[in-house]
């Protein structure tokens, strides 16, 4: 039996990167997988077309994670489909690379929306479909909120905020049986840091030299731990920061 046999899974921003690793790694152990996007609906269909293709289960499901409506509507989907929810992964999530003197308002909202309440409207819809058994929510952080470098501020704000929340969270669900945790990658080889010109340059370059294993990520870094996170392997495992760098300093 596959250790995700019989759960469900709803995954945010599950288009393409991380949350698309995050997808397949979950359908390939054994769970149904609701894969959420917010515009790319061919990217979330060639992600639903893969899981179903290895012989798994998968729905996508167009949603706004900072829209409570959209938020609302993904989980009657989910629902309909599914009947239930198990696991849930707080990965959609955008950001912008900005130093102080170009900080704006709107760049605050545009992090905050997504990555803050986004993550924390798309729990309180989620938790109202967990069984008595409980379940497993997952953010998906950043190492930006520990090294907190240069120039992204905001970002890096919007990730510790994300890092708090798992920990209250993980607390005030407890008594429910909902498991909380959080993983912070660090640099991930996805088609986002590929389009901001991070990957294949000297930018990588300097990234990996300050990585132990001499390398960045790739989604399935990501999605083997949050398998292991969406299981009972990690039952008496909440609140936990877990950083999964490459041992990136």
């Amino acid at each position: 039996m596959k250790k995700l046999e019989n759960k469900v899974a709803v995954v945010t921003g599950a288009s393409k990167g991380i949350g698309a690793g995050v997808a397949k790694g979950l359908a390939a152990a054994g769970a149904s997988v609701v894969v959420n996007y917010a515009s790319s609906k061919e990217g979330a269909d060639k992600v639903v077309a893969e899981i179903v293709a290895g012989g798994g289960k998968a729905i996508a499901v167009q949603g706004d994670v900072s829209n409570e409506a959209d938020i609302a509507r993904l989980f009657k989907e989910t629902a309909n489909a599914f009947g239930k929810v198990d696991i849930l992964v707080n990965n959609a999530g955008v950001f912008r690379f900005e130093p102080l003197e170009r900080v704006t308002a709107e760049d605050f909202h545009y992090m905050f929306d997504t990555n803050v309440l986004g993550s924390l409207l798309t729990s309180k819809e989620a938790v109202k479909h967990y069984s008595p058994e409980g379940g497993s929510i997952i953010n998906i952080g950043s190492i930006a909120a520990q090294l907190a470098p240069a120039g992204v501020s905001v970002y890096a704000a919007a990730k510790g905020t994300a890092d708090v929340i798992t920990k209250s969270l993980s607390k005030e669900l407890a008594s429910r049986n909902i498991r909380v945790n959080s993983i912070n990658p660090g640099m991930i080889d996805t088609e986002g840091n590929r389009e901001r010109g991070i990957i294949g340059t000297p930018l990588e370059e300097m990234m990996i030299s300050m990585t132990q294993l001499g390398r960045v990520g790739k989604p399935d870094d990501i999605a083997d731990v949050a398998v292991f996170l969406a299981s009972d392997e990690s039952r008496f495992m909440t609140g936990e920061i877990l950083r999964v760098t490459g041992g990136m300093f």
